[in-house]
């Protein structure tokens, strides 16, 4: 029996600590953006990518251990959802809709591991440079399998975007931070579910649209991660304001990962 507490313990921590790392790489991510829209310090939207978040930190004074700290948050998220996929903790089953449930959480974690990797690596002192190096996706696009699979990510990315404004119109989102709305601050947990949600759908169908653009025009540049779509939103009509916008619902979703840290019942399995 303490056994068994004891890893419960464990799996619960890892799944709070996880969340808040979650939380402030999209608060970084948000607030980095939010400079760059108001044109403030030497910050731009290459730096509020995952990746570029965690070279703007090992620049700064003490920020590689920080880097270190959000890192190994990061893996404790990683690993929370991937229990959650493998040993199905959420009881999703094993038909059809439950798979593809457990296959989001893995997904979900996956999402991170790459970031992790560069962020030890810059954290072990190596470079932050590109390699430069596209030629596995450049001849991905040169033959038709290579354009069906970038359509196919971006139409993939669009669906997620479109889910996350989805969470928003049904409530779902509320499910996470159900024992905190009784309380007075439940007005203020409302907004930041909502500009969250919201912001992060915005930023999944841009990435899903440059995919889609990337296959269309045979070039992988076109392409790319959240410092992409930030960089799409600035070069728009009215650029600063879009951007401004969405990097404050970005830091709103960051809030509401660290209300979810402090309020998410973690079912053990």
């Amino acid at each position: 029996m303490k056994r068994e507490q004891t890893k419960a313990k464990w799996y619960i921590a890892a799944a709070k600590i996880g969340l808040t790392a979650k939380g402030v790489v999209y608060c970084l991510s948000g607030a980095i953006a939010l400079t760059a829209a108001l044109d403030i310090g030497n910050t731009n939207t290459n730096d509020a990518g995952k990746k570029g978040i965690f070279s703007f930190l090992e620049k700064q004074p003490t920020g590689k251990w920080l880097l270190l700290v959000i890192a190994l948050g990061l893996i404790c998220y990683i690993i929370w959802r991937w229990i959650q996929a493998v040993t199905d903790t959420e009881h999703k089953g094993k038909k059809a809709k439950g798979i593809g449930k457990r296959l989001s959480y893995f997904w979900s974690g996956m999402l991170y591991a790459g970031a992790c990797v560069y962020a030890f690596k810059l954290f072990l002192g190596g470079s932050d440079k590109k390699s430069g190096n596209n030629s596995f996706t450049h001849k991905m696009l040169d033959s038709v399998w290579g354009e069906i699979i970038f359509y196919g990510i971006g139409a993939f990315m669009i669906g997620t975007g479109l889910f996350q404004v989805y969470r928003v119109v049904s409530g779902k989102y509320k499910k996470y931070v159900q024992d905190a709305l009784h309380k007075d601050s439940a007005p203020w947990i409302i907004s930041a579910g909502i500009a969250g949600y919201i912001a992060r759908g915005i930023v999944w169908m841009i990435l899903g649209w440059l995919f889609i653009k990337a296959a269309m025009h045979s070039n992988e540049k076109e392409a790319g991660g959240s410092n992409k779509a930030f960089s799409w939103l600035e070069h728009s009509s009215y650029g600063s304001v879009l951007l401004g916008t969405v990097a404050a619902g970005l830091i709103c979703y960051g809030l509401f990962m660290f209300l979810r840290a402090r309020y998410q019942r973690i079912n053990v399995g």
